[in-house]
C-alpha cells in the first residue's frame, strides 16, 4: 500500500495533487522539485500501476515485489538507479535478528521507496529529513541518502547489543559448572552474525560505488554525506567481523573445556574402577576353593584378607589423590 506521497521543492513539502500521477505530471510540468512516494508491502497490482506510471524496469519491478529474498546491490536502470539495502531489527524477547529490506528507486525527479518487514520503518525518518531543507534541495538522491544513513545507523545499534549480548553469554558459558548446552546458544547466536553479515558486508560494494561518484541521479553534492555512510558501514563490518571471531574463539574453548571436564570425569572413574579391582580381585581368587591355599584354614586368614583389601585401597586412594585423580 501507499503509506505516504509528497512532493518537495526547494527543500520544503508542498501540497499536491492528490494522486500520485497528476503529482508526477505537476512536477515533470514545473521542471523543479520531485515526487517521493513509499510503499510498504505493496501488492502486484499496486506495484504494477506505479511501475506503469514511473516507467521502472521489469528486473526491478521483480526485485521489489520479490520480498526478503534479495542481496544488498544497486543496479542502474535507463529511467531510474534501483538500491536494495537489508533491514535488521533486535526482538529482545528470544535475542532474535529480525531481517527485512527497503528498495529505494531514484529517478529525475522522483523518489520510491518499497519496504518489507517490520524492522525499520521510514516514518520518523521522513519527517527528520522534511527538517533538513539544505539535503531535500540536492533532489531525489537524498532519500537515498537518508535510507542508507538510516539503516547502517541501525547495523551499529545492533552490533551495540550484540556484542553486550555476547558479554553476558561469554561469562554464562564459562561460569563454573554451567558447560551443558552452552555450544547450542553459542551456535544460536552465531546464525545472528551470520544474518547481519548477510546484510552489511555486500552492502559496502554499493555504497563504495556511491561515494567514488559518476552514479546516475546521485549529485556530487552528496558525496560528503555519503562518505559519511560508508565509514559507518566498514565500522560495522569490522565489529561483525570481530563478534564473530570472537564466538569462535569462545566456543573452541568451550569444546577445550568439555574434553578437559571429560577428561577429569574419566580420570575418576579409571581412579574408582581401580580401587574397586583391588578387592574384587583379591575376593576372585580366595574365591576359588582350592584344597591348598595359603592361610585357608587359619583363624586369622579371613580378618587378614579383609585387611590387606582395605590397606591397598587405601594406599591407591592417597595415590590418586596425591595425583588429582580424585
Amino acid at each position: 500500500m501507499i503509506v505516504d506521497c509528497a512532493t518537495y521543492r526547494d527543500g520544503r513539502r508542498v501540497e499536491g495533487p492528490a494522486d500520485f500521477s497528476d503529482a508526477l505530471d505537476a512536477v515533470r510540468a514545473a521542471g523543479d522539485g520531485f515526487l517521493w512516494i513509499g510503499l510498504y508491502e505493496p501488492t502486484p497490482e499496486e506495484l504494477d500501476l506505479v511501475s506503469s506510471e514511473f516507467s521502472l524496469h521489469p528486473l526491478a519491478v521483480e526485485d521489489a515485489l520479490t520480498a526478503a529474498h534479495q542481496r544488498p546491490k544497486m543496479e542502474v536502470y535507463p529511467d531510474a538507479l534501483l538500491t536494495v539495502v537489508k533491514t535488521l531489527g533486535y526482538r529482545g524477547s528470544d535475542r532474535t535478528v529480525e531481517t527485512g529490506e527497503v528498495l529505494v528507486f531514484v529517478g529525475d525527479c522522483f523518489a520510491i521507496t518499497v519496504r518489507h518487514g517490520k524492522a525499520s520503518p521510514l516514518g520518523a525518518m521522513r519527517k527528520e529529513l522534511e527538517d533538513r531543507q539544505d539535503l531535500l534541495r540536492l533532489g531525489p538522491a537524498a532519500v537515498l541518502y537518508a535510507v542508507c544513513d538510516l539503516v547502517v545507523d541501525s547495523y551499529l545499534d545492533l552490533s551495540a547489543t550484540l556484542l553486550s549480548d555476547l558479554d553476558e553469554l561469554e561469562a554464562d558459558v564459562f561460569a563454573p559448572g554451567r558447560t551443558r548446552g552452552a555450544a547450542e546458544r553459542i551456535y544460536a547466536f552465531k546464525r545472528q552474525v551470520v544474518a547481519f553479515r548477510r546484510a552489511s558486508a555486500p552492502l559496502l560494494e554499493p555504497a563504495t560505488r556511491l561515494v567514488r561518484g559518476g552514479v546516475p541521479f546521485v549529485p556530487d553534492a552528496l558525496q560528503p554525506y555519503l562518505r559519511d555512510v560508508l565509514d559507518h558501514l566498514t565500522r560495522t563490518t569490522e565489529q561483525v567481523e570481530a563478534l564473530d571471531r570472537l564466538l569462535s574463539d569462545i566456543l573452541n574453548a568451550n569444546l577445550a573445556q568439555v574434553s578437559v571436564q571429560q577428561n577429569d570425569d574419566m580420570r575418576k572413574i579409571s581412579a574408582w574402577a581401580a580401587l574397586a579391582a583391588v578387592p574384587t580381585m583379591i575376593a576372585g581368587i580366595y574365591g576359588m576353593n582350592f584344597r591348598y591355599m595359603p592361610e585357608l584354614h587359619q583363624p586369622w586368614g579371613y580378618p587378614a584378607a579383609l585387611a590387606l583389601m582395605a590397606l591397598v585401597c587405601l594406599v591407591l586412594h592417597r595415590l590418586f589423590k596425591r595425583a588429582g585423580w580424585l
